[in-house]
């Protein structure tokens, strides 16, 4: 809380409001406004005796600092309160596989949404298979029916709503309903729609995983991971971390928590611009599906309205069938679309993608090139100008 404030002023409702003020002292930062950056390892102790008893707010600087609480404060308060606590982690990838090893061991079978991720997907089949977990990939559209997949050794379900490329909307409260009737924990990407737009802790997930390199950081200039869990599950996630040595930089931790302070108004202006871009896409003659569930036409819509709040600005379209050199040529023309594999800073961003070499439990098969776009915070009738003409490329070429 900010102590410049009335100390016995009601706690803020709104997540907006949080995002704000949560993990803000200004009286211990000597009435600054924000955290210093804290960049230190040892810990001096005052005596002898406390050094004995680990008697300090704080021992080590990879297992915390003033910095480091300031964001896990902040982020709590985001989540809601189902949180236990927050873990941080250098990048996305790092947050997913702390999280995956924390509560596998070797014998346990692990299901995981066929939408997941790809390097989500790599980590599995690779590291985890070589620690004798077994994967087993599902139809992310599943829902209920995925309770046939469960075996005596299923210790979880690693879901992702929706899918970042191909934007399946799962059914989250039905599989962690499931998940739970079996004893097996539900771990959710939340990276797409942030806690602001999506309590998934509240909605029967256990772990809730965030690059926050995309819309916490949101300028395309820091890696890092998120890892928030409910009382069940972070015990086991807080002892990993330390096990493993996990921790994020004290620069990038200043700026995920700056970051975090402009989400609300950042988050509004992607989901109002690409739903209107969108839309606009819809109406394309070039484009034969626009995959965004926060669109009434999309299958999705329906878990969408009833589960979240809000979209971020990251969906994909599906083009009518055109030859490869003349997508290259769309993308080529483009000036205000960057080609780059990430999202949530605040420029636009377009690749070509194509999911059909690694999905086993469904096929990708969509009738025509696909591109995943990010829409930034320029204005929507400037990119939409920029789109026109990249389709104009499109149908020359």
């Amino acid at each position: 809380m900010d102590s410049s404030d009335n100390s016995d002023a009601p706690s803020p409702q709104s997540a907006e409001t949080s995002l704000v003020t949560a993990g803000r002292d200004t009286k211990a930062q000597k009435g600054f406004v924000n955290p210093p950056v804290v960049h230190g390892s040892t810990v001096l102790y005052p005596t002898a005796e406390d050094l004995h008893a680990h008697r300090s707010e704080y021992q080590y600087g990879r297992h915390g600092t003033p910095t480091t609480r300031a964001l896990q404060e902040t982020l709590m308060a985001l989540e809601g309160p189902q949180c236990a606590g927050v873990g941080l982690a250098p990048s996305g990838l790092a947050a997913i596989s702390t999280a995956l090893l924390a509560v596998l061991r070797a014998g346990d079978h692990l299901l995981v949404s066929d939408s997941v991720y790809q390097p989500t997907r790599r980590f599995c089949n690779g590291l985890l298979t070589r620690y004798g977990v077994e994967i087993t990939y599902f139809d992310p559209l599943a829902g209920i029916d995925i309770q046939t997949l469960f075996k005596a050794n299923t210790r979880a379900v690693l879901v992702e709503a929706p899918g970042s490329q191909s934007f399946e909307m799962a059914d989250i409260p039905a599989i962690a309903a499931v998940a739970h009737a079996h004893g097996a924990l539900v771990i959710d990407d939340n990276t797409w729609a942030t806690p602001l737009y999506h309590r998934s802790l509240e909605q029967g997930v256990d772990i809730s995983l965030q690059a926050a390199t995309k819309y916490i950081g949101g300028h395309s200039d820091i890696m890092f991971g998120t890892i928030s869990a409910n009382a069940t599950a972070w015990p086991v996630i807080s002892e990993t971390i330390r096990l493993l040595g996990i921790c994020a930089g004290p620069d990038d931790v200043f700026l995920a928590l700056r970051g975090l302070r402009t989400l609300a108004v950042r988050l509004a202006q992607h989901y109002r611009s690409g739903l209107e871009i969108a839309r606009w896409l819809q109406g394309r003659p070039e484009v034969a599906r626009v995959l965004h569930p926060a669109l009434e036409s999309d299958p999705g819509h329906a878990i969408w309205r009833r589960d979240f709040t809000g979209a971020s600005g990251l969906f994909s379209i599906v083009l009518k069938p055109r030859p490869q050199t003349a997508v290259d040529a769309m993308l080529n023309s483009l000036k205000l679309f960057g080609m780059g594999f990430s999202w949530g800073g605040f420029e636009s961003l377009i690749i070509p993608f194509d999911c059909s070499s690694y999905r086993t439990a469904t096929r990708w098969n969509p009738g025509g090139p696909t591109l995943r776009l990010h829409i930034g915070l320029e204005a929507a009738d400037d990119l939409k100008a920029d789109l026109d003409r990249g389709f104009a490329a499109l149908n020359a070429a």
